[in-house]
């Protein structure tokens, strides 16, 4: 495990933006974590979220030239990760996201920040369906420019409604690389070598999240 997802890891537990037991999801399934960005709701936690998001950019994103937020949860993030870029690793990209409706005064349009062009990496928190990310490819490449991947923090690896998961949907969909801070892989050995507080997390919960796998998981 890497020093940037150690450190997402410990801020989602103390943030309980990672949280342990029994979930029902939108699927009807019933998953035994949850996950929920929204809970990095500080500056401390925004600081530290855009350094794992910029980490794992730097490390294993394609070439790009600015950064792309669906609205709304992909704002923040995407500021985050452009400070973070510009700090930690000396990159200042251009960054921009979306409206939901089209502003019809002033600069007008639904795209705020810098105008989009050349190649543009997506942020955003997880892919759960999809529609955040095909919205976002459709406006990008409206504006003239060129989708060329997504980084998310969490890609819990399960299967939609076929035997591929909604990030391998898109990947496919769109021909797009997809990254993550984390992936439930990732979280079932940190949790199995005890790089995190395991009292945290109980041994049921640690034995739920592998059976989960084994149930819904995808390569």
């Amino acid at each position: 495990m890497h020093d940037y997802q150690r450190e997402f890891l410990e801020l989602a537990l103390s943030r309980d933006a990672l949280r342990f037991g029994r979930f029902t999801l939108k699927s009807g399934r019933e998953s035994p974590y949850f996950f929920n960005a929204g809970l990095f709701n500080d500056g401390e936690a925004l600081a530290v979220l855009g350094r794992c998001y910029a980490a794992a950019i730097t490390r294993a994103a394609p070439g790009f030239d600015m950064l792309f937020g669906p609205a709304y949860k992909g704002i923040p993030l995407a500021a985050a990760t452009a400070i973070a870029l510009a700090r930690e690793h000396g990159r200042s990209v251009p960054w921009a996201f979306n409206r939901k409706e089209a502003k019809d005064h002033g600069e007008g349009g639904n795209i705020v920040g810098h105008r989009l062009e050349g190649r543009v990496l997506i942020i955003d928190d997880v892919i759960t369906a999809g529609t955040a990310i095909r919205e976002s490819v459709s406006l990008i490449r409206d504006s003239g420019a060129r989708p060329v991947g997504i980084a998310l923090a969490l890609d819990r690896q399960e299967r939609g409604k076929g035997e591929r998961s909604a990030v391998q949907e898109v990947e496919a969909e769109f021909g797009l690389a997809c990254l993550s801070i984390l992936t439930l892989e990732g979280l079932i050995e940190a949790l199995a070598e005890a790089q995190v507080d395991a009292r945290r997390i109980p041994g049921e919960y640690r034995a739920a999240l592998e059976a989960y796998r084994q149930r819904y998981g995808v390569a």
